[in-house]
C-alpha cells in the first residue's frame, strides 16, 4: 500500500508500464506464424520461440489467435479471448495457450489457473467429447507451464 504521494505515483506509473509492456508483447506474439522454415512476424520473438521446440506448435499455421469464447458458467456470463488455440478435429483435441508477462508466477497463479479453467469449461460446451489441454507461456523466461 502506498505510504506517500510519491509511492502512489510510482506505483501507478509502474502499473501503466507493465500494462503497456504486456499489451505490446501480446500484439507482437499474435502476429507470429511459424510454418517449418518459413516464419512471419517479429524476428527476435520467432528466434525465442524456435529455441523452445515445444512452443512452435502453438505458433504454427493451424493455431488460431485471439479466439473469442463466451458462455455461462455457474449462472454467470463470461466472455474471454484465448491467446492461442489449436483444434484437431480428427484427434478430438484442443490445445490452448495463454501468454503471461508477469515476472512473479506465484503472485496471480490462482487467478490464472481459474482463467484457464474457465476457457476449458466454455470450450467443453462448444466441443463436447474433446480433450482440452491448457498451458501458460511465461514470456519473461519463455517457460511453458502446463496447467
Amino acid at each position: 500500500m502506498p505510504t506517500s504521494p510519491y509511492d502512489f505515483i510510482r506505483r501507478a506509473r509502474d502499473m501503466r508500464f507493465a500494462t503497456r509492456a504486456g499489451t505490446d508483447m501480446h500484439e507482437r506474439l499474435r502476429k507470429i506464424v511459424i510454418d517449418g522454415d518459413v516464419a512471419r512476424g517479429d524476428a527476435a520473438l520467432i528466434a525465442r520461440i524456435q529455441a523452445y521446440p515445444r512452443l512452435t506448435e502453438y505458433f504454427g499455421p493451424r493455431a488460431r489467435t485471439e479466439v473469442p469464447v463466451a458462455g455461462t458458467i455457474n449462472g454467470r456470463f463470461i466472455s474471454r479471448r484465448i491467446d492461442r488455440m489449436i483444434v484437431d478435429a480428427a484427434a478430438k483435441t484442443i490445445k490452448i495457450l495463454d501468454y503471461k508477462t508477469d515476472t512473479d508466477r506465484r503472485a496471480r497463479s490462482d487467478k490464472y489457473k481459474t482463467q484457464l479453467q474457465e476457457y476449458r469449461d466454455l470450450l467443453d460446451a462448444i466441443y463436447p467429447g474433446f480433450t482440452i489441454s491448457a498451458a501458460i507461456l511465461w514470456t519473461h523466461d519463455w517457460t511453458l507451464e502446463i496447467i
